[in-house]
């Protein structure tokens, strides 16, 4: 692992407030303290319960205990933020797009780590699948961009992933290229992005993630244990499972629908994310069934990397998630799904307990010559834990993410509403490589169709082993 740096990355004079404090908040403020300069009582937390309380106290940064709402953010933030100022949404249930355009009128630098509704709106069956979709909350933000001519920034989604795992494509792709023998430049613009992706045949792209993170405290009946935000998890799993739509695709699943409006990179499922499984491959587990869990770089990355030639997609992969927790959130999935997607009485976060394992987090490029190529984060829990305070592996990949938005925002503060593939993917991983554990790159000749025979029957894609149809477990 590399030395954590200890020098300052950024100045930064005005207030900065922090909405919501769990895991990633608690996690994040120590590395704020350490590589901006910026004094504790710049700082203020605006936070829904006690959690993180004494953390707080303990740097000297002002914790207030104030649930935001439709009704009251304007006035419990108006005090607190001006021209200059940053915002720092880590919460849940408060909607991303108010605090943006708030912060546009103050005049303030904003970073969120997804796009968030208010409460509700993730689980409320009444309203169509494709307006509780992810793919729907980012037309709302381009939308919120096309409305202005310009404003302070506002990164949109960055924290792991989505965030940092689209800097990893990047990386990714230029890697390939090298390795195969095709030339090119580092791309310099969206355009250039998606050629070189188009160019390499890259037909699928995977957030391939294995949580291997354990406790030798057992999950207890009616409790959903989790290495990261519980409500943030079951908030993503309750969704319509989503995924970018690639071109090579021949058949839409049999739940499978689109959208009515927008680019239409992507398309949804109508059931859970949290009730859909896929193959994948990371190089330490080697072959998993994986969860198809909403994100926005499933979206976002689809868009990005879109080859369009007289108003038509000609090329585009196919991008998702695939999501193996550890193996109590395995457990609590199968319970909280058992009980009709009702939230467990109890919740516990996995931190100080865990005793070990490693985040193994990266991106699954497919179809280029050499097969498959997995590019990412192997980062253990003994590394966590040295390299930040109140982090286990999992956050930690969040916060230095995180950490590296704000840095990048405060080195760009003019760039309005901002999402991951918009940002400069060799700075991104500059701040970050150095606490995200080993850094690997590896080929592997894995398919979703390895080993499967005569006991998956279903499978009649064998031409094309890119399928999603091959990837999905039925």
């Amino acid at each position: 692992m590399s030395d954590i740096p200890s020098g300052k990355l950024a100045g930064f004079k005005g207030r900065m407030v922090m909405v919501g404090f769990g895991s990633i908040g608690q996690g994040v403020l120590p590395l704020i303290l350490r590589h901006l300069e910026i004094a504790p009582s710049q700082i203020s937390i605006v936070t829904a319960d006690e959690m993180g309380r004494e953390e707080a106290e303990a740097y000297g940064v002002s914790f207030t205990v104030t649930p935001l709402r439709q009704g009251n953010y304007l006035s419990v933030l108006d005090p607190l933020l001006g021209s200059g100022d940053f915002l720092v949404n880590l919460s849940v249930d408060v909607s991303s797009l108010a605090l943006v355009e708030f912060c546009r009128s103050k005049g303030a630098l904003y970073l969120d780590t997804c796009i968030e509704p208010w409460s509700g709106q993730y689980t409320d069956t009444k309203r169509p699948p494709s307006q509780r979709s992810n793919y729907a909350l980012r037309e709302a933000a381009l939308a919120l961009k096309r409305k202005y001519e310009g404003g302070p920034t506002a990164v949109l989604t960055h924290g792991a992933n989505p965030g940092l795992v689209s800097h990893f494509v990047k990386q990714a792709l230029i890697d390939i290229a090298r390795d195969t023998g095709v030339k090119a430049e580092v791309p310099k613009s969206r355009a250039e992005w998606a050629s070189l992706a188009s160019r390499l045949g890259v037909k699928v792209i995977h957030v391939a993630e294995r949580d291997t993170q354990v406790s030798p405290i057992p999950k207890a009946i009616g409790e959903f244990v989790n290495t990261w935000s519980v409500d943030g998890f079951v908030g993503e799993g309750c969704q319509p499972a989503e995924l970018g739509w690639g071109t090579h695709e021949r058949q839409m699943p049999p739940d499978g629908q689109s959208h009515a409006e927008g680019s239409r990179c992507a398309i949804y499922l109508t059931r859970p994310g949290a009730s859909t499984r896929v193959r994948s491959w990371t190089p330490n587990e080697g072959p998993y069934h994986g969860w198809l869990i909403t994100h926005g770089e499933s979206i976002s990355l689809a868009d990005y990397l879109t080859v369009t030639e007289g108003g038509t997609a000609k090329y585009r992969p196919t991008v998702h998630y695939a999501y193996h927790p550890c193996h109590v959130a395995v457990l609590s999935l199968h319970e909280l799904a058992g009980k009709n997607w009702k939230m467990q009485k109890h919740k516990r976060l996995m931190m100080d307990e865990i005793s070990e394992g490693m985040d193994e987090l990266g991106v699954l490029l497919m179809g280029h010559a050499k097969g498959a190529y997995w590019y990412g984060s192997q980062l253990t829990i003994e590394e966590a834990r040295a390299s930040a305070p109140h982090n286990n592996a999992t956050s930690l990949q969040v916060t230095v993410a995180v950490l590296s938005g704000i840095v990048w925002a405060l080195e760009n503060p003019d760039r309005w509403v901002t999402e991951p593939e918009e940002m400069d993917f060799e700075r991104i991983l500059e701040i970050a490589r150095p606490y995200l554990g080993k850094m690997v790159g590896a080929y592997s000749d894995w398919t979703p169709l390895l080993d499967r025979g005569l006991l998956f029957p279903e499978v009649i894609d064998e031409d094309d082993p890119w399928q999603f149809r091959n990837f999905r477990v039925v």
